[in-house]
């Protein structure tokens, strides 16, 4: 196939392509994780990689999330590109130590003579009804401290751009795929993460948010599954003469602050759209950031966040369904704002 050629794949295929090529492209490479090999990943990030790499470089590790994440980075200190998966997001806790001690920190501490070039890819987001220890999201714990690199996508082309772009860097990379876009047979998503995919292997940069949908009524700033929410709730405000702007983050470190601010002066408004925690999380830096730049940024209505309130998140579906923005609050958030505004009866 040449670079033209593109077909249909979810996110769950786009993602292991990429790192088949990058395994293909560099011996370096390898993967290793909890179900990642026989089952290919209880989300698909892995399928197929078992029976064309082997088990000495797609490796199935016992359930013991510091242990093997260490192995990555003493792998990766010693000049190979390992890629861990942690199976959820919240499993962080057994592990954290190597993640922000360790990972994060030790080409600082080395004086910058020990590169850590890791991919510790990770599910995040509810939608399921997989109850509080399954289903969040805790980006924006990552984001917080420096060195590691946070990498979002909300569609395959862009998680297969943004994986090879993570395998290929010197520095440690948190990459982060929604439960509910990657594809899955068994798990309701959203159609517009399957996407037209190059058969060739390209890299997306890291730090360059997409604008997704043009607007001049008001900015909604998102990532992940709630771009798709967000595009929903685009059309709906559309019927009621609201022309919404919707930006896709696609990474959180770096940040595009740039395209935020560049949407926000065109339209005057934002709304912050997070499947993560409301208080001291990415809602809070999207604002900070606007109101750090009101001299170059003309506001007509205050910042609007729309996030899960503080609350862990519910195993009942209706409650799960409560806290979790949907299309429909975005819609109502998004409306009164612009009634905030005075623009609407």
């Amino acid at each position: 196939m040449n670079a033209q050629t593109e077909r249909k794949l979810t996110m769950a295929q786009a993602i292991a392509e990429a790192i088949g090529q990058e395994m293909e492209r560099d011996p370096e490479v390898f993967v290793m994780g909890e179900d990642i090999g026989r089952y290919g990943g209880i989300f698909g990030a892995t399928g197929g990689l078992l029976d064309r790499f082997g088990k000495e470089r797609i490796m199935d590790t016992p359930i013991s999330e510091t242990a093997f994440i260490g192995t990555a980075i003493g792998a990766a200190a010693a000049g190979m590109r390992p890629i861990a998966e942690l199976m959820f997001v919240d499993f962080f806790g057994v592990c954290m130590d190597m993640i922000y001690n360790h990972m994060a920190k030790n080409t600082y501490m080395s004086g910058g003579h020990v590169r850590l070039p890791v991919v510790l890819m990770t599910a995040i987001g509810g939608g399921y009804n997989d109850a509080a220890q399954h289903s969040q999201c805790l980006y924006a714990t990552f984001a917080h401290v420096p060195g590691i690199k946070v990498v979002v996508p909300s569609n395959a082309y862009d998680a297969k751009g943004l994986m090879a772009q993570a395998i290929r860097e010197d520095n440690p990379v948190l990459f982060m795929y929604h439960k509910g876009i990657m594809g899955l047979p068994w798990m309701a998503y959203f159609e517009g993460s399957t996407t037209s995919v190059p058969a060739d292997a390209y890299v997306l940069p890291f730090g360059q948010a997409r604008v997704v949908r043009e607007g001049r009524d008001l900015s909604i700033v998102t990532l992940s599954q709630m771009v798709h929410k967000a595009m929903i709730a685009a059309s709906k405000l559309a019927e009621q003469g609201i022309d919404a702007e919707v930006i896709d983050l696609r990474t959180l470190v770096p940040l595009d602050r740039q395209t935020v601010l560049a949407s926000v002066r065109k339209t005057g408004r934002v709304l912050i759209a997070d499947e993560d925690y409301l208080s001291y999380g990415l809602s809070g830096e999207i604002a900070a950031l606007v109101a750090e730049n009101l001299d170059s940024v003309r506001l007509k209505a205050p910042v609007r966040r729309l996030a899960v309130p503080d609350v862990p998140i519910p195993y009942s579906r209706p409650l799960e369904q409560f806290v979790i923005p949907q299309v429909d609050s975005i819609v109502a958030q998004a409306s009164s704002l612009m009634q905030a505004a005075g623009v609407m009866a």
